[in-house]
């Protein structure tokens, strides 16, 4: 064999040696097994305590070896001060000694080779830093996972995402087998012939089937039929099912369940429309996606519809959640990323016909102006152009920078690293504080509970108030006090959709910048049209003002918190319901919830 490990000819010497082909091989001893386990076992530790992947440049070479060293040290000092102990622990004294030595040379070999190994790694980057240079002048990308450059396609991967979502989807069972065939055998089919579909249908083909039958059975457009409300509501009910694949699946293979009008209920729910009125984000969507909050409550309803949540008690939900978590965790990622895509696409869209010249840059900032008024006129408008326009700005700032010069791209990094740490900030302190928050109102109402077990509790007028009424009492006082704490709930949901938002528009850009679709003065084109909507978002924000503070008061929070579960289920019923109509029901409540509060100190003071 050559040095590469590639077969050569025998040559002629070879012939004239005194041992044979056959006497060779079987001198030659196999590895022990044990051997060849402990070598592999060295060899993952090395690797797991040493950093010595393909570094991709200067930078990563050196941050690779400050690592190294890094680990090697840490794990020196450990060595010194374990291995005595366990010998110690071992042979008492004698052992204490050994460990001791053992030690001392593990606390020297351990950093030196630490320094060996960084010291390569730093080899390593500076050789691999002029093609770096090279392949980030052409647009690649890095493969962190496989450490090699590549051409990025922002559609490509749109394309391998839908298709994965949608092979999980049909791997869960849902999803239909397509509209030709035979039929699909399903223990119910009520559903499929309200919309007139084969049990086979396509969700495209499901989809179209609702909105046909639902043109003929709207109430507006059936006044003389009494049914016709009970016939959309129950067409929006098998559309629901039947348009989620987790859903259909549960639906072909169990039918209705027995307690059918609570559990297609459930079913119906979207979460997304609970968390579009409780924090405004319709019009902000194209920006942010679904919000991680959202996603999250409608995977737990959907896992506790499909489990039978009312038949299990709280342990077997826990456990039956967590079982879920890791099968759902990989999906979850692909979601989130397919979220990314989306709106790195609608990005990519809004900033074409600046990049083509198609529109001139004052027109273009000018309808970001009147877009940015829009949203600042909803509820938490301003926080969310606060937060999107910061970061599109910085984002394009970075790549500008690094394209024009290190520097500018280095502070807009430094800038961006500095909002993020503050964001984890908040969320830290956020947390800390709603912690607290619960603790406060566990506490009064166990007060309260045990003052009413160790005291005979009684009516103004003397008879004694029985258990019920106990209960009812306890329940209203753990109300009020959750009520009370409310803002301090929504910061700390607040400051987790902030890190969010910021998180996956980081990504969308990431990914908006690095298309190789577009050439490097079209990618760079983008960025600067991302910078005005950056720029005029933020401007917008701070010039409104921050979000008025009686959204955040605790009466509105939970007007609007009332609305939003009204909303929810309005529509899980087949009930449309706008914006303005849920805006306008929300000043409604705050304005009874006045009037309540109003009349009930009146009240208190004539009592008085």
């Amino acid at each position: 064999m050559d040095n590469n490990g590639n077969a050569t000819k025998p040559t002629n010497s070879d012939s004239h040696d005194p041992m044979t082909t056959s006497q060779q091989q079987s001198s030659i001893q196999p590895i022990d097994p044990t051997m060849q386990g402990d070598m592999e076992e060295a060899n993952e530790i090395f690797n797991s305590l040493f950093s010595t992947r393909r570094p991709k440049d200067a930078s990563a070479g050196l941050s690779s070896a400050t690592k190294s060293i890094g680990k090697g040290v840490l794990a020196g000092a450990v060595s010194l001060v374990a291995q005595p102990i366990a010998g110690a622990h071992q042979e008492g004294a004698k052992g204490f000694f050994k460990g001791l030595a053992t030690g001392v040379a593990s606390a020297v070999a351990l950093p030196l080779t630490g320094v060996a190994v960084g010291a390569y790694q730093v080899a390593r980057g500076v050789g691999n830093q002029g093609e770096a240079n090279k392949k980030s002048k052409l647009g690649m990308q890095w493969d962190d996972e496989k450490r090699e450059w590549y051409y990025y396609y922002l559609d490509k991967e749109f394309d391998q995402v839908e298709e994965w979502l949608r092979n999980t989807a049909k791997g869960n069972g849902g999803g239909g087998g397509g509209g030709s065939g035979s039929e699909k055998k399903v223990k119910d089919r009520e559903f499929y012939d309200l919309l007139g579909v084969s049990t086979n249908a396509t969700s495209g083909e499901i989809k179209k089937a609702y909105y046909k039958e639902a043109r003929k059975v709207h109430p507006d457009k059936c006044p003389d039929d009494p049914d016709a409300a009970a016939k959309f509501q129950k067409l929006g009910q098998a559309y629901q099912i039947l348009s989620d694949d987790q859903l259909r699946a549960n639906y072909d293979k169990n039918g209705k369940p027995d307690n059918q009008n609570q559990d297609e209920l459930m079913s119906s729910i979207d979460t997304t429309v609970f968390f579009n009125v409780m924090f405004g984000s319709t019009l902000v969507e194209p920006y942010v996606g679904e919000l991680w909050i959202a996603s999250v409550a409608d995977l737990l309803l959907k896992d506790m519809t499909q489990q039978g949540a009312d038949k299990m008690s709280e342990t077997e939900m826990a456990e039956t959640l967590a079982g879920k978590a890791e099968k759902n965790s990989m999906e979850s990622k692909m979601k989130q990323r397919m979220r990314e895509i989306k709106v790195s696409k609608y990005l990519r869209d809004k900033v074409q016909p600046l990049v083509d010249g198609t529109v001139a840059m004052d027109d273009f900032g000018a309808a970001v102006q009147i877009e940015a008024c829009k949203i600042a006129d909803g509820s938490f408008g301003t926080t969310f152009l606060n937060i999107i326009g910061f970061q599109l700005e910085v984002e394009a700032e970075e790549y500008i920078g690094f394209q024009k010069g290190l520097w500018d791209g280095y502070k807009a990094q430094a800038k961006k690293n500095a909002s993020a740490t503050s964001a984890n900030v908040k969320i830290t302190g956020a947390a800390i504080r709603a912690f607290s928050a619960g603790r406060k109102v566990y506490s009064e109402v166990e007060k309260s509970r045990e003052a009413s077990a160790l005291s005979s509790a009684t009516h103004a007028d003397g008879r004694q108030k029985t258990q019920e009424e106990i209960e009812v009492e306890q329940a209203m006082l753990a109300a009020k006090k959750f009520e009370e704490n409310l803002p301090t709930i929504l910061e700390l949901v607040w400051a987790i959709n902030t890190r969010d938002v910021k998180n996956t528009l980081r990504q969308a850009c990431k990914k908006l910048f690095a298309d190789a679709g577009a050439t490097m003065e079209e990618r760079l084109k983008r960025a600067q049209a991302i910078r005005i909507i950056g720029k005029e978002f933020l401007e917008i924000g701070k010039l409104v003002g921050k979000s008025k503070e009686e959204v955040n008061s605790a009466d509105a929070i939970k007007a609007r918190a009332e609305v939003a579960v009204m909303t929810t289920m309005a529509k899980a019923q087949g009930q449309e319901v706008n914006e303005e109509d849920a805006e306008e029901l929300i000043k409604q409540h705050k304005a009874m919830a006045a009037k309540r509060d109003s009349q009930a100190s009146l009240n208190s003071q004539k009592s008085a």
